[in-house]
């Protein structure tokens, strides 16, 4: 007995130590990668290919962007005289910004006849909007311009290089000597004119970083002079800093892979012995973690994850080196844990009979199964079938009679079944005023009455169903218009990006299309919330609300948004507390709602009253607030989805937060309602007041 227990402690221990040699070498792969980076500064692992500087990516980049920055300036931009005179603006640009002007102009404008052609709807348009539209060249104008003056910029900082890049009329250079002659002096230079095309060190046009000569074949060779060169002191700094970048990359690449050969052993001998007391023990042996179902050790596996992707991401990349460990341990630790827990269940066969999910589907499957076993009709069914017959002998001398009963009783069901057939054939004809006359307890009755409620509703299903049809035909039209402006500009600006060659002119059409991006998933966001808390379906958790802590405290934390919308809001309650029944977080989501209404639509430096009303039985809160819009709708229209305040359309909002609202205070049994007195617009709400 000491012996056994003295082998399954050593296993145990071994099986400690090799868990924590595993977390050590997972630990240690990461560090040694983030140190690299953050500490070192060498954020590619290329340079370890590399066989020398001048085929490397950094000599590679720097000739490529100085070589992109002169070429567009005697290309494109020429001279800030050159671009306000706007013939750096193309005529495809121009007739660009006028179709998404045009768009508009069909959308917003009265002028815009669809009686008449494209063609005399596009004349009118150009007359309307000529104001626009000069506007919109304005702006491209400014876009080259603001190109033009980053890209001078960015030639500044180039320390160490000289440059001379010139057409003919338009010159760039920070050298006072523009020979040839001078540029050929340096350890490395490019020669690009009429006579003379050459890169040295030639070695660098075998590198893959070349990406000149796609450049060079834009510009005119009669009138073009592009030089570059790069001195001493700039080439020996950074061949200095490759060789050292290299040196730590292959160094730590060295001890990642001895971290990733320990952690790879390490793993393979756990996965063998866990869950057995030794490599000859065929059994398995599950603990009480391993109790956990497997679906969900897989959704704390995916959460592990994400906390750690979670903290790495909120910690600065070039500190992170400080953090790493004590992030990466203790979640790497728990990981390990349930992923051997998985591995046992593998070995035991049971990975996907011990489910959470499987447990709930074949307790439901068994459920179903006795219902259907054990129904009422069925067991009249069984009493008839076996019942029958032996009724049947017992009264063998009066068996006329018998036969004569169930003969009688059997025409009375069929008599009523047919009856019930005949109705649901007359109500799918459409007499769904037609009632169906099965009278008794039985559950050919039942049925029949459960048709006829089915049919009293049907008139309201009729009427609820043509009201649904408008509301989605308005809901399409008002989705389609606030996703199709966001929409036409990402397609634009994705056309634009895929002929752009200039990286800042890329960068500015990637910001647009990121904030139009952001733009449709606010919609969708909005949309799929609007949905949700109209389904119901979201769980209530009623608990003490003092309402008045939470408008204060929750205009505490909006105290930017409100002195940024200039208004003054002014909160008239008891002094006593009020307590209203009800969830806080749904509660504050439907208040918060109403208050970005307030910030997009009141009118700037009015005023905003918030009253709150203890009348015993509920708690009425009453919002009133000035629109800068006129109101000319009615409640129930600005109750729907997607109608704004702002029949315009032009303010950033999806028109959902109201409907939102009233629903999040429905759920939680609460009333909500809308009053429009001119330009005041009125909130009541009401919710059950706390015993």
């Amino acid at each position: 007995m000491d012996t056994k227990w003295k082998n399954y402690s050593h296993s145990i221990v071994t099986k400690v130590i090799v868990f924590m040699i595993t977390i050590l070498c997972f630990t240690g792969v990461i560090k040694e990668f983030v140190d690299m980076v953050s500490l070192h500064g060498v954020d590619h692992l290329e340079i370890v290919f590399e066989d020398n500087y001048y085929l490397g990516r950094e000599y590679g980049r720097e000739l490529n962007n100085l070589t992109d920055h002169l070429t567009d300036l005697i290309k494109d931009y020429k001279s800030e005289a050159y671009i306000l005179d706007g013939k750096t603006v193309s005529e495809k640009e121009i007739n660009r910004e006028k179709d998404n002007l045009f768009y508009q102009f069909q959308e917003d404008s009265k002028s815009y006849n669809p009686n008449l052609s494209h063609e005399e709807n596009y004349t009118i348009f150009e007359e309307v909007y000529a104001d626009k539209i000069s506007q919109a060249r304005d702006e491209l104008i400014q876009e080259d311009l603001r190109a033009y003056q980053s890209i001078l910029r960015r030639l500044e900082n180039h320390k160490g290089i000289m440059y001379y890049a010139s057409d003919g009329e338009h010159e760039f250079t920070n050298s006072t000597n523009k020979t040839k002659s001078f540029f050929n002096s340096f350890p490395s230079y490019m020669i690009f004119d009429d006579s003379e095309e050459k890169v040295y060190p030639e070695e660098f046009k075998e590198s893959k970083y070349n990406w000149i000569s796609s450049r060079m074949g834009e510009l005119d060779y009669q009138n073009t002079r592009l030089y570059i060169a790069f001195t001493d002191d700039y080439l020996s700094q950074r061949i200095g800093k490759w060789e050292k970048d290299k040196k730590v990359v292959i160094d730590c690449l060295y001890i990642i892979g001895t971290f990733l050969l320990g952690l790879l052993l390490a793993f393979i001998y756990l996965i063998v012995v866990i869950g057995r007391e030794s490599l000859k023990d065929k059994d398995v042996h599950l603990n009480t973690l391993d109790r956990l179902y497997n679906d969900i050790n897989l959704l704390l596996c995916l959460g592990c994850i994400t906390t750690w992707a979670v903290f790495v991401s909120e910690v600065n990349f070039y500190s992170l080196y400080r953090f790493i460990i004590p992030i990466t341990v203790p979640i790497g630790a728990l990981g390990l844990i349930l992923v051997l827990s998985l591995v046992k269940h593998v070995k035991n066969k049971t990975f996907f009979k011990h489910t959470l999910t499987y447990m709930v589907f074949n307790k439901v499957f068994k459920f179903l199964k006795d219902v259907y076993n054990s129904g009422s009709v069925a067991v009249k069914a069984v009493v008839i079938v076996i019942g029958y017959p032996l009724i049947v002998t017992l009264t063998f001398f009066m068996f006329p009679i018998t036969i004569g009963v169930a003969a009688w009783l059997a025409l009375k069901k069929v008599k009523q079944f047919n009856e019930i057939k005949e109705g649901v054939e007359r109500v799918k004809n459409g007499e769904i005023h037609h009632t169906i006359n099965v009278l008794g307890n039985g559950e050919l009755a039942a049925l029949a009455a459960n048709i006829n409620s089915i049919t009293d509703g049907l008139n309201k299903a009729v009427e609820n169903e043509v009201k649904s049809e408008r509301l989605k035909t308005e809901l399409i039209t008002n989705v389609s218009h606030d996703i199709r402006t966001p929409l036409t500009s990402i397609i634009t600006y994705v056309d634009l990006l895929k002929q752009e060659k200039d990286e800042s002119k890329a960068e500015e059409y990637i910001e647009i299309i990121d904030q139009k991006a952001e733009r449709l998933k606010m919609l969708t966001d909005d949309l799929f919330e609007a949905a949700k808390a109209s389904s119901g379906n979201i769980p209530v958790n009623d608990e003490k609300i003092d309402i008045v802590s939470l408008i204060t405290q929750g205009l505490g934390e909006l105290n930017d948004k409100v002195e940024e919308s200039e208004l003054e809001f002014k909160i008239n309650h008891p002094k006593d507390k009020i307590y209203v029944k009800a969830d806080g977080k749904l509660l504050w989501r439907a208040i918060e709602n109403l208050l970005a209404n307030i910030f997009k639509y009141a009118l700037r430096g009015s005023r905003v009253y918030i009253d709150i009303e203890n009348l015993g039985a509920e708690v009425v809160l009453t919002i009133k607030n000035i629109s800068a819009y006129e109101l000319n709708i009615s409640t129930e229209e600005l109750m729907e989805r997607f109608t704004r305040g702002d029949e315009s359309r032009t303010t950033q909002g999806s028109g959902l937060g109201l409907s939102i609202a009233k629903s999040l205070i429905e759920i939680q049994r609460g009333s909500f309602n809308i009053e429009i007195d001119g330009d005041l617009f009125k909130v009541i709400i009401q919710m059950p007041n706390h015993e």
